[in-house]
């Protein structure tokens, strides 16, 4: 069993393709297309200083290098909260 394999007890959240789209304030949103284990695919969005953080974190400069990556990428770029 591969860690993409929905059967494995490792197995995680990968994404799947990434968008550009406009936020409801005019601002850019990185919009991740997420398939989860159980093979259903989701959409989460971000804000553009996160998606650029995601980005850097991954080492990739295109929206394409972020197929395939864990979804937990994208918390290595988030600030712990401090409240």
């Amino acid at each position: 069993m591969s860690d993409g394999d929905a059967a494995s007890p490792t197995a995680t959240a990968v994404i799947v393709g990434a968008d550009l789209a406009a936020g409801h304030d005019g601002q850019a949103e990185l919009v991740l297309r997420i398939r989860y284990p159980n093979g259903v695919v989701g959409d989460v969005v971000l804000d553009a200083q996160t998606g650029f953080a995601l980005m850097r974190h991954c080492d990739i400069e295109s929206l394409d290098g972020l197929t395939g990556q864990s979804w937990r990428r994208i918390l290595e770029g988030v600030e712990a909260c401090t409240t």
